[in-house]
């Protein structure tokens, strides 16, 4: 979640009051970004991870496993004994929306050199360690996706009860406000996206059925009409954004050289991400129950969808300005290089006073759209200490805007008078129980990056083809049996790449023959056949990739 702001948290209505002052002047405070670090270059491959982990008590009396509140506890204890003690310590720690999660990270980015990337698995092990010190008997920090009985009566300890009817954060029937993190911005958070919608936001997965599952599956709440209106047959119904941020997950954010490598990448590791996510599936269980998905996303994105019914097409627009397609939590919605340009195949909603005006101020055509779509969001919270800011040396309010658009990738601008370049952040992963898989899946990542840019690899195919690949990425053992749309030759023939996209004919429409849908296996580890023994993904795959790269002592 990163470092969070403090002060005094407006209501929703007062937050709405300066909506359109948040946005006016986050566009300026980009502006002032890219107009001082447009031509920046030559900056080197700087790259952390981020583990978010879960406080878990065991009751082996009992046989019982609940979630311990006292995140900002042991979060407090690790910052004191941390960095406030040696800035070089080499953990860093950040709160997280659960009362019973923290965030875990290096304390100083990694490298491009080979002996950077073997220390991965030790700085986790490093924060498992550190923070393990500090917990109570019999109990552990978990890296698990979902707790399975999160939202079941007596999940938490100490245990509490939902408040549904009073004046709470959630008013939910299963997640009572205890278990958020006491930090005011995420009560603010909760309480502002369901003040926005008009309504709790509605939660329903598939649930998976055995010989003992009722069918139809059905669950009753005689007592809360607005939670019987919601809840669909053969689902397993949730109410509030703890179902989904109270998850956990892994990131990694890299540093590109120059901007335009940040926007290929960006718009490469967009094609990957489903691929990814559906490798790294580790979440089937939702309030006590099996469902039938491995993935958290869709719980994630209908947790935190602010979107009125206007927005969501339900009635016609009147107090509303747009019809919007997805959750702010969702997949990308525009490719940023010129590559990927004819790639973009879905209706972008996007504010048009914006669009005209990054225009006017010398943003490309992509670049302008993709900040101008991300501006048709309401900010969320907003304190009462940051509303009037110096826009020539502060970001808080384009951040407001950025950092709560919550999507695949995220292209991150420098902060203003930082040292920082432009980075690209990977978001799909789920996180993984022990720290050998994590550190495995994040230095993949990382080294596919290289390979990308050392080959000039060229992942694109039609964003709404991703969009699918979303989808199939969450059902029940897609890294199995999902077919994935894939890109046939994903070389360049020694082209450079990030170059070219700047020079790039954009008129031709993507052929339907430079796409095919593959299994994972495929996508991986390559398959060679005949017709495709030149190819390059029937050589060796992403994975044959990735051991090239790891070869190299630096890259």
């Amino acid at each position: 979640m990163g470092l969070l702001s403090q002060g005094s948290p407006l209501s929703w209505e007062e937050t709405q009051r300066h909506a359109d002052h948040v946005r006016r002047h986050g566009i300026l405070q980009f502006l002032h970004i890219y107009h001082a670090v447009k031509d920046r270059h030559k900056d080197v491959l700087k790259w952390g991870d981020e583990v978010e982990y879960m406080l878990v008590s065991f009751n082996h009396e009992n046989r019982k496993v609940q979630l311990v509140l006292s995140g900002e506890d042991v979060l407090e204890t690790l910052q004191e004994k941390g960095e406030r003690t040696n800035p070089n310590h080499p953990t860093l720690w950040r709160p997280e929306y659960g009362s019973y999660m923290i965030e875990g990270t290096p304390g100083q980015p990694y490298g491009g050199t080979m002996s950077e990337f073997n220390t991965v698995e030790d700085n986790m092990r490093k924060r498992r360690k550190e923070a393990t010190s500090v917990l109570g008997e019999n109990q552990a920090l978990c890296t698990i996706t979902s707790f399975p009985r999160l939202g079941c009566p007596g999940f938490t300890l100490p245990e509490h009860k939902p408040n549904p009817k009073e004046g709470g954060a959630s008013k939910s029937l299963f997640f009572p406000d205890e278990a958020i993190n006491k930090h005011p911005r995420f009560a603010t958070l909760t309480r502002n996206i369901r003040h926005r919608r008009g309504e709790k936001v509605a939660i329903n997965v598939p649930i998976f059925k055995d010989k003992n599952t009722p069918s139809p599956f059905v669950e009753t709440f005689p007592e809360d009409e607005e939670a019987a209106n919601a809840a669909k047959p053969d689902h397993i119904y949730m109410d509030a954004m703890g179902f989904g941020m109270g998850n956990c997950c892994l990131q990694v954010t890299f540093q590109a050289c120059s901007i335009s490598e940040a926007r290929y990448l960006y718009d490469q590791l967009a094609t990957i991400c489903p691929i990814v996510m559906a490798l790294s599936a580790a979440s089937p269980f939702y309030r006590g129950y099996v469902s039938d998905i491995d993935c958290r996303w869709g719980v994630i994105s209908a947790s935190v969808d602010d979107r009125t019914r206007e927005e969501r097409g339900l009635e016609p627009l009147k107090n509303n300005r747009f019809r919007i397609s997805k959750s702010r939590y969702d997949s990308i919605d525009s490719y940023l290089s010129k590559c990927g340009e004819k790639y973009n195949d879905i209706d972008l909603t996007i504010d048009k006073e914006i669009y005209e005006q990054l225009l006017r101020e010398g943003i490309d055509h992509l670049l302008a759209q993709h900040v101008a779509h991300l501006f048709i969001r309401d900010p969320l919270t907003l304190f009462e200490e940051k509303i009037n800011l110096d826009d020539a040396n502060e970001s808080d309010h384009f951040e407001n805007i950025q950092s709560t658009n919550w999507q695949t990738m995220r292209f991150k601008p420098p902060p203003p008078n930082s040292d920082i370049g432009w980075r690209v952040e990977f978001r799909p992963m789920e996180v993984q129980l022990t720290d050998f898989e994590n550190s495995a899946y994040v230095v993949f990542v990382v080294l596919l990056t290289r390979v990308i840019l050392s080959y000039k690899l060229d992942f694109l195919i039609p964003l709404s083809k991703v969009d699918e690949n979303m989808k199939m990425a969450q059902k029940r053992d897609a890294v199995l049996q999902g077919m994935f749309y894939f890109r046939k030759d994903i070389c360049k023939g020694g082209n450079a790449v990030v170059d070219s996209c700047s020079k790039a004919q954009t008129s031709s429409e993507p052929a339907a023959e430079e796409y095919t849908l593959m299994s994972i296996d495929t996508i991986i580890n390559g398959k060679v056949q005949p017709e495709q023994a030149l190819s390059s993904m029937g050589r060796c795959g992403l994975n044959g990739a990735c051991a090239v790269s790891a070869s190299w002592q630096s890259v």
